[in-house]
């Protein structure tokens, strides 16, 4: 491969701001794998935001570029999975498995797309330095034949689009928008686009924590939420509390500490079959790798209050943010019905396709 932006590249990112602001250009806020992809003739690379390298586990993926590509190129975009009308993230994380026939039977039978918003290179030049407004026109162009699974992300200099793809896109499980200045280069690793996300609040109970990686103080909280048979699911966790308020929330929480798991909601996390039945703390994953998992059981008996952003199969999406206590909410209150359900939209229209027949 020798390409005039060479692999590894660090995407860039966004840093987060309150409302979307106006005179910048905007895109959907897609709920992927982020990916640069290099191709060179025959050659394709699938690089992931940390850099490691994803191709291995989209093969489906690796064939629809070549097909769809220039042949000599590099781009910005994001590995997506549809199912049912809207993105699934969780389908995507089955596919980071070390089985090449699991991969491959997976690919088969849940094929990921590719959507791009991005170029980084094209033929022998690099596009780095080259405004945003440009680059948008020549990814435009290079992809103006692309077919399906490799699609151009839709974008859009109209605020009040932007506003609307906010509010109607979340149905469809996009997170947010994305906006970039008309004027701005590609900057590999660096916060220089901004980002709007939802922000909702929920009441969860309190059933357990993680010991900081410090092993000072609280590093996370266990959240659950109880479900219609009365179970407390595991919901997600609420994390990045400075050093003081670690030590605080340890001190606090202390009369709730369990000795041992017995009696508790999740007390049967450790059996492989229980995670098929419930999101249990502690449960594997590849990508977590030798990460310490264990966690101390509290009596669910306290109830905070978190901002969220999404839910991806009745979890949190990302790490909620702690608000406050709720002294005057019971545990049992803490139930999925509070949580408000975005008005469905079929990813095939955000896509420009057809719909299902």
């Amino acid at each position: 491969m020798d390409l005039p932006v060479m692999p590894p590249v660090e995407p860039m990112l966004a840093k987060a701001v309150a409302t979307i602001p106006p005179g910048m250009v905007y895109e959907g806020k897609w709920d992927g794998f982020r990916a640069v992809v290099f191709r060179d003739g025959d050659e394709i690379e699938i690089g992931s935001r940390t850099t490691k390298p994803l191709t291995r586990y989209f093969p489906e993926l690796a064939e629809a570029l070549l097909a769809n590509l220039p042949p000599r190129c590099v781009l910005d975009g994001e590995i997506v999975i549809v199912r049912e009308g809207r993105l699934d993230f969780d389908a995507l994380l089955e596919r980071i498995h070390p089985a090449d026939s699991r991969v491959r039977m997976l690919a088969e039978h849940t094929p990921a797309s590719f959507v791009a918003f991005d170029l980084l290179a094209l033929g022998d030049a690099s596009l780095l330095d080259t405004p945003q407004r440009e680059r948008r026109a020549a990814l435009t162009e290079a992809l103006r034949h692309a077919e399906d699974p490799v699609h151009l992300a839709p974008c859009t200099d109209d605020l009040e689009v932007a506003r609307q793809w906010f509010e109607s896109y979340e149905g469809a499980g996009l997170d947010g928008v994305v906006a970039k200045s008309p004027e701005l280069r590609y900057r590999p690793g660096e916060r220089v686009m901004v980002k709007v996300k939802h922000e909702r609040t929920a009441d969860c109970v309190v059933a357990g924590y993680r010991v900081h990686k410090s092993g000072q103080g609280i590093g996370s909280l266990l959240l659950g939420l109880y479900d219609d048979t009365g179970r407390l699911q595991h919901v997600g966790v609420s994390a990045a509390f400075t050093a003081r308020r670690r030590q605080e929330l340890m001190a606090e929480l202390e009369p709730l500490r369990m000795a041992t798991v017995e009696g508790h909601p999740w007390a049967d996390w450790a059996r492989e079959e229980a995670h098929a039945q419930g999101r249990m703390p502690g449960a594997p994953s590849r990508w977590t790798g030798v990460k310490d998992l264990s966690w101390v059981p509290l009596r669910p008996e306290r109830v905070c209050e978190v901002a969220y952003d999404h839910m991806q199969s009745r979890r949190f999406r990302h790490t909620a943010r702690f608000r406050r206590w709720r002294p005057d909410r019971e545990p049992v209150q803490c139930t999925y019905d509070q949580l408000e359900e975005p008005v469905s939209y079929d990813l095939r229209q955000v896509l420009g396709l057809a719909p299902d027949p």
